[in-house]
């Protein structure tokens, strides 16, 4: 199992999700699923491909990891997928002491918080913000308040079991239509770290979408303005809006930018995130990583950082963990 887990983080670091991914993913299911004492004999037998979703590869990779055998599959595929990084880049991963934004099976996440953190802490991370989608995103299976305070008592849990490690409450709030956002006061004030972002109609005017932006920004209750312009690279163009208006805002208001590491977001793009600088904005190097493999994404956004030169000491990941909750709290 361990063996197989490790084959879908690698094909996820390398954002593969075509056959292959999914064929790994089914062959973990089923070997979850079988008595070790049958997935066993079955190997002794050559009967493995007998289970529905057990393919020659998986089975040889099974065969091989019950044996205690070196996996060559795993080594080669460990050196092709690794995320590269330049020295510069370097630099900036080296300062990141956490991620600020990342999801789990809560919502559209695909491995459990547990998961996410012990990864995040072999990558040598002191914390994470746990970030899961508001209710408004239901096709993500968004968290209401009442599954919110659930997951909220889980990570209190965890917590104690992962210590000196924290994993800190968050959640990715939808901005509505009119700035708004997709949870009140009430639930936000309770979390640490909150993180906003624009989901739905991506297409509205550019004034309108400013202000759209601005209202959330300068709302208490928000600490990061999350892929500020949704765009998908090669399938959806970024939203329009005023820039000034919002860089300025998120300067004057508190709110970090973040630098979305995902390669189909790498958002905002170089010129807006120059912008940003020039304001004096606050930063944040997320991977809004959706499995353990993409958590280590971070290296393009530090690259990013890099190239237009965000000042190490402004990404708020850089800092350590007491001084972020002091500047989320405003202090």
């Amino acid at each position: 199992m361990e063996a197989l887990e490790q084959v879908v983080h690698y094909l996820d670091r390398a954002h593969d999700t075509g056959f292959k991914a999914k064929a790994f993913v089914r062959a973990l299911d089923v070997v979850r699923s079988v008595p070790p004492d049958e997935l066993q004999q079955r190997a002794e037998a050559g009967t493995l491909t007998d289970l529905d979703g057990i393919g020659d590869s998986t089975a040889a990779i099974i065969t091989q990891a019950l044996d205690g055998d070196d996996l060559p599959y795993l080594a080669d595929l460990d050196a092709k997928t690794q995320v590269p990084i330049t020295a510069e880049g370097e630099r900036y991963r080296r300062a990141l002491k956490g991620d600020l934004h990342l999801h789990s099976r809560w919502s559209d996440g695909g491995a459990t918080i547990e998961a996410m953190a012990r990864t995040a802490i072999a990558l040598g991370h002191e914390y994470m913000v746990l970030t899961d989608h508001s209710p408004r995103l239901t096709v993500a299976h968004g968290l209401c308040a009442d599954r919110l305070a659930e997951q909220v008592a889980d990570v209190e849990v965890l917590n104690e079991r992962l210590a000196p490690f924290r994993i800190l409450t968050g959640i990715e709030v939808d901005i509505l239509e009119d700035g708004t956002l997709d949870h009140g006061p009430e639930v936000l004030s309770k979390l640490d770290v909150v993180v906003a972002s624009v989901h739905s109609k991506l297409r509205m005017g550019h004034d309108e979408m400013t202000a759209r932006m601005v209202r959330a920004v300068a709302s208490p209750d928000v600490d990061i303005l999350g892929h500020c312009t949704g765009r998908l690279i090669g399938k959806r163009e970024p939203s329009t809006f005023d820039p000034d208006y919002v860089f300025a805002a998120c300067a004057q208001f508190h709110t970090a930018v973040e630098i979305n590491c995902r390669p189909e977001r790498l958002d905002p793009p170089r010129p807006l995130l120059q912008m940003a600088v020039e304001y004096g904005c606050y930063f944040t190097i997320d991977s809004d990583a959706h499995s353990t493999g993409q958590l280590e994404w971070q290296p393009h956004g530090c690259d990013r950082a890099a190239e237009v030169g965000v000042p190490v000491e402004r990404v708020l990941n850089t800092w350590p963990v007491e001084e972020l909750l002091r500047w989320v709290a405003g202090e």
